[in-house]
């Protein structure tokens, strides 16, 4: 799965790469580790605005959910069953790019993942890209506020993100550039499950601090 990113880009890197602009731009900054597990805003882009830059709240709430605690088991959907899943289903033509720069795993190694080895995961030269996402608009019904939230797609891990990602093997779907357009624009979602994958690059990182580049 995918619970940890990276984006290190400049605000204009960012926008001349996906040819968007960022709302709300005072409140940008970037992010050497994205914690999943802590529902940040990150920057996505919506089939709904594909011009515009926003923040979201990682962790999909449906729109029918009383409540927020769904969130903190909507931060992935397997796209093998994501038309079938009711945290997911109605929200399949809301679709997202999740942009980002890298992503962190763990590969374990012991069967409780009580010892494990972290790596960074990216593409050629740290190059900015897009997550395949999903988006909701929940309206809270205690305070009235809306919740604009999304989840990350992930797929079987290619023969790099099963070394890494041993127990579970699977890996966030990253879009190749010349897709992304097809993927807010409706494309079958079968279309980018795995086979489909792009090249990537895992470098280890010790427990010193230092890098150690393995793959």
């Amino acid at each position: 799965m995918c619970y940890h990113t990276i984006q290190t880009k400049l605000a204009l890197q960012i926008e001349k790469r996906f040819n968007a602009k960022i709302k709300d731009k005072a409140t940008f900054e970037k992010h050497e580790h994205i914690n999943g597990f802590q529902f940040p805003e990150t920057l996505v882009i919506t089939n709904e605005n594909p011009k515009v830059i926003e923040y979201y709240n990682w962790g999909l709430i449906p729109q029918w959910s009383n409540n927020d605690k769904i969130k903190a088991m909507t931060l992935n959907a397997r796209i093998e069953t994501v038309d079938k899943k009711r945290s997911f289903k109605d929200n399949i033509n809301q679709r997202c790019l999740i942009i980002a720069n890298g992503f962190y795993e763990w590969q374990w190694l012991d069967s409780k993942g009580k010892n494990k080895i972290k790596y960074k995961i990216e593409i050629n030269n740290e190059e900015l890209f897009a997550f395949a996402g999903l988006y909701s608009h929940w309206h809270d019904p205690n305070s009235g506020k809306l919740r604009n939230t999304y989840t990350m797609l992930t797929t079987i891990a290619n023969p790099l993100m099963a070394e890494i990602h041993n127990i579970k093997k699977r890996m966030p779907i990253i879009l190749h550039p010349h897709d992304e357009v097809r993927w807010l624009n409706l494309a079958p979602i079968e279309d980018f499950a795995f086979p489909y994958s792009v090249d990537l690059l895992a470098t280890q990182i010790t427990d010193d601090s230092g890098i150690l580049t393995l793959f």
